[in-house]
């Protein structure tokens, strides 16, 4: 179905121009079926493990239009799934075991809501967790990540469950982002090429946060790989060379991949790894020569994710 662009056009206005106004901006069924972004999370969790993992669907959202339509589009999409409402977030929790889908909640929360949902955070058996890919919102990711890592595994994008290599004085440039690869119908289909030049996205880069924490079982200790490294934002290309921030157990350094020392993984820089890219690199004076993916060899059409546990309840 053809979006209406003037709904559309009336959203992003208001978000840009009082981003920080709060409320509820739901006007219509109408706008939300256009913006299609209420309860997407929560579909795509259960598309991605089979519905038959989760007993049930609990949605939350502030507005209750958005509630009954995030709820509607899941029962509609899983229809042998249970699906829920809960006007707070303290009515998100069964008694049970539970996975929490978050999605592009951090740069609208109030400190109450915040600290619920918090609280909701430390209930749940595991989390996964999906923001704007902005310094600003990565950076409050971050910082849970550092009030939550002793309670929890940090499964993704952290190869480790040490203190983040980001807050080291060296790194306050940068910030834990990554990049969506875009559908190929993002550049073949008409509506998706007037739908940039309307809303002035530009679909060639999807810039995402993320954090996924398991509570790993009494007694055992906190998965993680070993020597295996994340690439934040990308790889950035210069004259026969790469540079890569690479994200590691001993902290988060630029690291250079040149040309003549593993040709292969330069063309794999240059093509786009699968995101979000994980290596592990083999180094001579602290350089890259030679770096293999977590899913073996590269090549054109390979991609890769990241799944934590599910949890049914």
């Amino acid at each position: 179905m053809r979006p209406d662009f003037a709904l559309l056009d009336r959203l992003r206005a208001r978000f840009l121009d009082a981003p920080a106004e709060g409320g509820d901006y739901w006007e219509s069924t109408e706008l939300l079926a256009a913006y299609d972004g209420s309860g997407v999370a929560g579909r795509r969790v259960l598309a991605a493990f089979g519905p038959d993992r989760f007993a049930r669907l609990v949605v939350h959202d502030r507005s209750p239009l958005a509630r009954r339509f995030a709820a509607e589009r899941a029962a509609s999409a899983f229809p042998g799934t249970a699906v829920e409402q809960a006007p707070d977030w303290g009515e998100v929790a069964p008694p049970q075991p539970f996975t929490l889908v978050i999605s592009h909640v951090l740069n609208e929360l109030p400190p109450a809501e915040s600290a619920a949902l918090l609280a909701l955070v430390r209930r749940a058996a595991a989390v996964l967790w999906v923001e704007p890919g902005t310094g600003e919102v990565a950076r409050a990711l971050v910082a849970l990540r550092e009030e939550l890592r002793a309670e929890f595994a940090v499964v993704a994008p952290c190869t480790h469950n040490h203190a983040c290599g980001l807050l080291t004085p060296e790194n306050q440039r940068h910030w834990c982002h990554h990049f969506a690869k875009p559908p190929v119908a993002a550049f073949t289909d008409a509506f998706w090429s007037e739908f940039s030049l309307r809303l002035g996205i530009d679909l060639r880069s999807l810039p995402y946060s993320f954090l996924v924490l398991d509570r790993p079982a009494a007694g055992t200790a906190a998965p993680a790989p070993a020597d295996w490294s994340r690439i934040l934002g990308e790889p950035r290309e210069y004259k026969g060379h790469f540079k890569v921030l690479s994200c590691e157990a001993a902290g988060v350094t630029e690291r250079m991949l040149q040309k003549r020392d593993d040709k292969a993984l330069f063309k794999a820089f240059r093509r786009g790894v699968p995101p979000p890219p994980l290596f592990a690199w083999q180094l001579c004076d602290e350089k890259i020569v030679a770096g293999r993916h977590l899913l073996g060899p590269l090549n054109a059409t390979e991609t890769a994710a990241d799944a934590g546990s599910g949890h049914p309840e």
